[in-house]
């Protein structure tokens, strides 16, 4: 990582911390003990552009979860033209396999930030030094898959009195007479994809790089949405528009597109969480 894309760490308040509560006061374990760094707006382009640079690093490595990504958006294609009410539940599964996939690349990312060189086995089996936690974790993205599936069918069988057949024909979903269908869907979808996103957008990196648990990664990542809302707003969107704008040539675009937003992911993590001590090998 360059000076250029993470700032200096601001030195603390004595005696509190950055929230104003007394630092004193906070258990050494406690989710509030973990210091957040300041984030401006322009950091989302930083972290980007760190991306981009780990990308070009490890090429061959990014295009092969890249190739992954792009396959899995083939998947959902072929699963539509026989079950479109189930593809449109399980395309929540790219907010939740995504960070599970990009373990890999966020420890690409660490060996390069510690001048060594990344092999593609090594990625692949970063899970390993933190399984339990991980799994943990996964368990309650998991969770939170299946109610964004269920409440989608339900969204479904309300709006249509049961399941309509669209099979193979995205345009007749998407036709005028279905508009309040797609705007309950979509505002549906659209709270379970911020709960996703404020409970994990850090805590994948932090439990691959941290001694830490997984309730406290996600709390800690759903803190850092909390306290800088504006920034991660940002963030988020940007991702988001970069992902869909990836997936509109047949997914092509997200043999560069996902790796470089899950190098990002990594440098988002290492300037938002201050003074994090490495257990990665």
């Amino acid at each position: 990582m360059t000076p250029t894309d993470t700032p200096p760490t601001p030195a603390p308040t004595p005696g509190a911390s950055p929230g104003g509560v007394d630092a004193e006061a906070i258990p050494a374990d406690s989710v509030f003990a973990i210091e957040l760094r300041p984030l401006s707006l322009a950091d989302p382009l930083r972290w980007l552009r760190a991306g981009w640079q780990d990308f070009r690093k490890a090429p061959a490595i990014g295009l092969f979860y890249g190739l992954c990504f792009m396959l899995m958006g083939w998947a959902l294609i072929g699963v539509f033209n026989h079950a479109p009410v189930y593809t449109l539940a399980l395309s929540a599964g790219f907010l939740l396999v995504g960070p599970l996939m990009c373990l890999g690349l966020y420890q690409v990312s660490y060996r390069l930030e510690v001048g060594q060189t990344p092999h593609l086995l090594d990625s692949l089996t970063a899970w390993r030094r933190r399984t339990g936690q991980i799994a943990i974790f996964g368990f309650v993205l998991l969770v939170l898959e299946m109610l964004w599936g269920r409440s989608a069918l339900v969204v479904f069988a309300v709006s249509f009195n049961g399941m309509p057949d669209f099979a193979g024909s995205i345009s007749k979903l998407a036709s005028a007479e279905n508009i309040s269908f797609i705007i309950v869907y979509l505002a549906v979808g659209g709270v379970f994809a911020s709960l996703i996103y404020a409970v994990s957008v850090i805590a994948m990196p932090m439990l691959l790089h941290r001694e830490t648990d997984a309730i406290t990664a996600g709390l800690t990542s759903m803190r850092l949405v909390l306290t800088q809302t504006a920034v991660m707003f940002v963030w988020g969107a940007l991702l988001t528009l970069l992902v869909v704008l990836a997936m509109l040539p047949w997914f092509a675009g997200l043999i560069v597109v996902g790796p470089v937003v899950g190098h990002a992911s990594w440098h988002a993590y290492r300037q938002a969480v201050v003074d994090a001590p490495s257990t990665a090998s």
